[in-house]
């Protein structure tokens, strides 16, 4: 069936390829550095409720009067990077749910310091829904008509920052990131497929915590990439795919200043493959999708797994726990850009002749920092990342902390930083060990 065809692939954003084999490192493929001659003017910040006090995680805080941007890890923090801030007057923080806040550049403190920057809920006021059609079938065929209106139409160069972990139980046992270039293709051109290419990466992992098999997470940028659902709407967002979910219209929410539809989706009771629920957030206006948190249902895990896992060895048995995901986008000048997407996945793995179960979660996100439409070029192929491709292979191992410089990338939150102190540790002592054998 075509259709289920198209699911499992998109299904597939986290697909793990188990081995016993050992972790090797390679070098960065395209690794260079830039020459930028003037040094950035760097902002660190906590973004957080009002009223709380309470972090917001993945606020997306942005240079207003340019295409520099990043968002907020789990702890609600960031650090921005601005080349050229003669250029740059303000920042601007949204949130889901949130009053917009603009803050001028010059009030805000560098060098380190921590700002933090308090976000008010805006509550919708009555009035603004009222006009509106309340029908959810209606305002999705709608979000669906408008894609190509409400996305770009012509390609985009972005530089982005990837990270993916995978945690044993609670402990972090692989950690890789890497600043990467994507060539966004057209929303609404018959080529449409996006390319990604490693420009600088670095990884971690302890071998010996992984039970003697190695997690390998396939696919890596490309994989997260698939999150734009608005380009890639095979199985969730088309007018063929609505015949397969129910909709309800659960509310309506502020985001960026604008009203939004919350619309909430379920696989019908009758359709036996696993499909998606979760939320699609539809601007009132334009009916632009601009955020989307779904999962995957897990309720058949022997079909489930068939789908996330690409190989085993003998005598284990894999079963998916948890499979989240979550896509972003940025408005400019009229237009929606791909801005951010995580997935998130846990899985039980049992052995035979084990008593107990271990637990694995596997994270990835992606982050847009910057783009431009001027002067795109189409990668070649051999530069390009490929669906196979596991992207622990294709970096260097890292202990450097000055590593990424002036690159825009996602705070690392508390469990993670410290993962990274951990394992940096460990490379070290082995590196230091090799050398006296």
């Amino acid at each position: 069936m075509k259709t289920q065809m198209r699911i499992s692939i998109f299904a597939a954003v986290l697909l793990l390829a188990f081995s016993a084999a050992s972790a090797s490192a390679a070098g960065v493929r395209g690794d260079r550095k830039k020459n930028d001659p003037q040094e950035p003017l760097t902002i660190k910040g906590k973004v957080v409720d009002a009223e709380t006090g309470s972090p917001l995680i993945f606020a997306s805080v942005a240079v207003k009067e340019s295409n520099v941007a990043i968002v907020t890890n789990i702890d609600g923090e960031f650090t921005l990077k601005i080349f050229e801030p003669q250029n740059a007057k303000n920042i601007e923080v949204t949130f889901l749910g949130y009053k917009n806040k603009l803050l001028p550049l010059s009030e805000l403190k560098d060098n380190g310091y921590k700002n933090v920057i308090s976000l008010e809920p805006a509550p919708i006021p009555i009035k603004e829904i009222v006009v509106k059609p309340l029908d959810p079938d209606e305002i999705m065929r709608k979000a669906i008509g408008f894609v190509s209106k409400n996305y770009e139409s012509v390609p985009n160069l972005m530089t982005a920052f990837y990270r993916e972990t995978i945690r044993k139980n609670r402990t972090y046992v692989s950690i890789g990131e890497a600043v990467v270039e994507i060539f966004k293709a057209p929303y609404n051109s018959d080529v449409r497929y996006d390319g990604a290419r490693i420009y600088k990466g670095r990884k971690s992992s302890d071998v010996e915590k992984m039970d003697t098999v190695l997690f390998k997470l396939q696919g890596g940028p490309i994989s997260v990439l698939q999150l734009d659902i608005a380009k890639n709407t095979e199985s969730i967002l088309t007018m063929d795919a609505m015949d397969y979910y129910n909709y309800s219209l659960s509310g309506v929410i502020e985001i960026d200043n604008k009203p939004h539809y919350v619309i909430d989706f379920l696989q019908k009771p009758s359709v036996d493959m696993p499909l998606f629920m979760g939320s699609f957030y539809i601007e009132m206006e334009t009916y632009a999708i601009t955020e989307a948190e779904f999962g995957f249902n897990l309720s058949n895990k022997e079909e489930a797994a068939s789908i996330f896992i690409r190989k085993k060895p003998i005598g284990m048995e894999v079963t998916p726990e948890l499979a989240t995901y979550r896509a972003k986008y940025r408005e400019q000048d009229g237009k929606w850009y791909f801005a951010y997407s995580r997935a998130e996945v846990k899985f039980k793995v049992n052995w035979k002749k084990k008593l107990f179960n271990t637990y694995y979660t596997t994270m990835s996100e992606i982050a847009v920092t910057d783009r431009t439409a001027e002067e795109v070029i189409k990668f070649a192929g051999k530069e390009k990342l490929r669906y196979t491709d596991v992207f622990s292979e294709k970096v260097s191992a890292f202990a450097d902390p000055k590593f990424w410089g002036d690159y825009n990338v996602i705070e690392p939150d508390q469990s993670i930083e410290s993962a990274i102190r951990k394992l940096s540790r460990k490379l070290k002592f082995s590196d230091r060990d090799d050398l006296e054998k």
